[in-house]
């Protein structure tokens, strides 16, 4: 796998340990002289710097068997949206398959030579951000063989503690959002594939032989770069945590005319369009007083970045529009950020901003966000809407949380 340089996290006494670097010491009996599959990708990785694919392969424990890559690729380094193709790992010998493109889900054949199917992916606790899927998707298929599988866990980047968004709605159902859950979770991976699989959220009602590798001193109220763990961006797209944590309001605006920053060097950060007046826009987010966060006039040029951003929108033109700086991440409410700049850009650009409604809807999880805003109506009255539904996902929550 190519060489990654981290961004590393502040020095803490005692760092987080993940699931990874406790999974051969905690787990041996379950591998021992099993043929391994391994859903991974570049993000998988010991604290040491060790891949989890040559943790496994070189333990002397098991024979690793196959590899299954989500978006972007085991390694990390496609582009968003871009389909990958499978082969075979030189140095291990396991073979790849892709479960992004065409198939997206482990065929019976993929997994013949499956004895028991591990997991360790860093995700960023979105749930549009499709490696959720990916992983309930393997699940589902392995359980409907009967192997077992493990997760091993990993940090909620954006913490353990709050939720936040509508909750997908059955008839939306896709990629950027398998399951009933709002746009945020505040849930490991561990917990959400726990929670998908007792609440038989997999497919007819089916429960996973789902064992979850914990966690050991993280801590629900615990930022990314609170850990000690060194940020490795889990998509091409996701290269910071201050990204990570605008990520679930800011994503939306892939399913408008507006340009959510790919093609420069701060995707999500900034958003805009060559029609767009920053000041008219300023104007109205003025009015909104959304907490957390600062908005500052930017102009930027979104541009063709191998591995990156493919054809991005607004390729080589000139965007105007607005920058967010975060403040104050505790108090920040990501998609209430979001919903408020569609807002603000709806009214000062009335005929300009659209929405797309089959990418939109899907990535808010209902239509309603949509009409709503198309209505122009307050964001903070848009955010209301999904408050009942919130509290009915907070009680389902309530019952998986592995962790203080």
């Amino acid at each position: 796998m190519s060489p990654i340089k981290p961004q590393v996290s502040p020095p803490i006494s005692k760092p987080v340990k993940s699931g990874a670097d406790r999974f051969l010491e905690s787990a041996a009996g379950m591998i021992q002289g099993k043929r391994v599959g391994l859903l991974t990708n570049h993000t998988g990785r010991l604290s040491n710097g060790v891949t989890t694919i040559e943790a496994i392969a070189s333990s002397g424990m098991c024979r690793l068997t196959a590899l299954f890559g989500p978006e972007h690729g085991i390694e990390g380094n496609a582009a968003d949206g871009i389909a990958i193709t499978g082969g075979r790992d030189k140095r291990f010998g396991a073979t790849t398959f892709s479960l992004y493109g065409e198939v997206q889900k482990p065929t019976p054949d993929m997994l013949k030579d499956v004895d028991i199917l591990v997991c360790d992916i860093q995700d960023v606790g979105a749930r549009f951000y499709t490696y959720i899927s990916t992983i309930l998707l393997a699940m589902e298929a392995a359980s409907e063989l009967s192997i077992p599988v493990v997760i091993l866990d990993r940090p909620n980047p954006i913490r353990g503690l709050s939720f936040d968004g509508p909750v997908l709605q059955p008839s939306l159902k896709s990629l950027v959002g398998w399951i009933p859950i709002p746009i945020t979770t505040g849930l490991t991976i561990g917990e959400l594939c726990r929670l998908c699989s007792d609440e038989g959220w997999l497919a007819h009602g089916r429960k996973a032989d789902l064992h979850v590798i914990p966690i050991e001193r993280w801590r629900r109220s615990m930022w990314y770069d609170q850990t000690g763990l060194a940020w490795i961006p889990p998509s091409p797209n996701m290269a910071t945590l201050s990204t990570a944590v605008i990520y679930p309001g800011m994503c939306l605006v892939e399913g408008t005319s507006l340009s959510e920053g790919r093609g420069t060097s701060d995707p999500f950060l900034i958003v805009g369009a060559p029609w767009a007046d920053p000041e008219l826009v300023l104007e109205e987010l003025d009015r909104f007083k959304v907490r957390g966060v600062k908005f500052t006039p930017e102009r930027f040029t979104p541009r063709e970045i191998p591995g990156t951003a493919h054809q991005p929108k607004f390729e080589g033109k000139e965007c105007r529009g607005i920058r967010i700086t975060i403040v104050n991440r505790g108090v920040a409410r990501p998609v209430q950020v979001g919903i408020s700049i569609l807002a603000a850009f709806k009214r000062a650009h009335p005929d300009e901003t659209l929405f797309h409604a089959n990418r939109f809807d899907s990535l808010a999880g209902n239509s309603q966000v949509r009409e709503d805003l198309e209505l122009g109506a307050p964001p903070d009255e848009i955010c209301a809407a999904w408050e009942s539904e919130l509290e009915d996902f907070g009680r389902i929550r309530s019952k998986y949380l592995m962790y203080d």
